[in-house]
């Protein structure tokens, strides 16, 4: 079910405010792009500067929009373990195909802590679980050793692994089986990702260009790495230039540029230096976005 290529969605803005109009377009433009499902309200989607509220709507929005043709998987994550419960159970609630869970970030959880916080997400829903592995950001690494533990449990399915360490796949699916899904974090290594056994990607670049994302996908899937290795081609510059800065702004200016999405981010984050701007313009003509 979680195969392929998953838009780590943006969730644009008009005047400070959602724009749901927007992001149903968004839905339906990834659709027909061939996206093989979406993932809302995670750090692309601005999720920490969205209120309870906004993180729950724009969920319910998606799935209504998806109305069934492709998985969505929510994002559901927090360092409080009481408020990820919250998250999850109100991502359920909307209807969401699964939740995307992130390791606690900032107050750095022991593997004992980490495997604790998601035994009690687990047990608070019956969405199944995808980990969000993401050290860099969240200042804890979940060990292979305690992942692997944790897929013993019937509703811990997969990881989303943004690591950047190739080894991870094979290291993971001798401990958590072959059947655990493994989807890359990290667009610029999911080549070699999934040549070590990941089956997909959680993409911001394919927030702006989901068609070449999603069939760069399929190539790999196929064992077709001839085919793949062209499409990363095309594709590396755009990943390194929507990254220059925050990947949700480059992701944004990118839709600007196509004409799907305004540009506008809540702060702390802000828009675009003019030159990253140009960067990711001259990715964009390279990938064959734009003229």
């Amino acid at each position: 079910m979680f195969k392929g290529s998953f838009p780590a969605l943006v969730t644009p803005f008009k005047n400070g405010e959602l724009d749901l109009d927007t992001l149903k377009k968004l839905v339906e433009w990834h659709i027909t792009e061939g996206s093989h499902g979406l993932v809302p309200v995670g750090t692309t989607g601005e999720s920490p500067t969205l209120s309870h509220e906004e993180h729950i709507r724009v969920i319910e929005e998606v799935v209504k929009a998806a109305a069934g043709r492709i998985p969505v998987i929510a994002g559901a994550g927090s360092n409080s373990t009481e408020e990820g419960i919250e998250l999850i159970r109100g991502a359920e609630k909307a209807g969401a195909d699964a939740a995307l869970v992130v390791t606690p970030y900032y107050n750095k959880p022991t593997q004992r802590g980490l495997y604790a916080h998601f035994k009690a997400m687990h047990d608070a829903c019956t969405l199944p679980i995808i980990i969000y592995n993401i050290p860099g950001r969240s200042a804890v690494d979940m060990s292979p050793e305690t992942m692997g533990d944790l897929a013993k449990l019937p509703r811990i399915v997969g990881v989303k692994d943004a690591t950047g360490k190739i080894e991870r796949v094979s290291q993971q699916r001798a401990l958590c089986g072959r059947d655990f899904v493994q989807l890359s974090g990290e667009d610029a290594t999911a080549l070699g990702f999934n040549a070590h056994g990941g089956v997909g990607c959680i993409s911001v670049t394919a927030n702006v260009a989901p068609k070449l994302c999603a069939e760069f996908q399929e190539a790999t899937l196929s064992g077709d790495f001839v085919t793949a290795l062209a499409y990363q081609d095309r594709l590396m510059p755009l990943h390194e230039a929507i990254f220059i800065e925050p990947g949700l702004a480059g992701a944004k200016y990118g839709l600007s540029q196509l004409g799907l999405c305004a540009d506008e981010v809540r702060m702390p984050l802000t828009t675009l230096l003019p030159e990253t701007k140009a960067k990711i313009d001259a990715a964009m003509r390279h990938a064959g976005l734009i003229n």
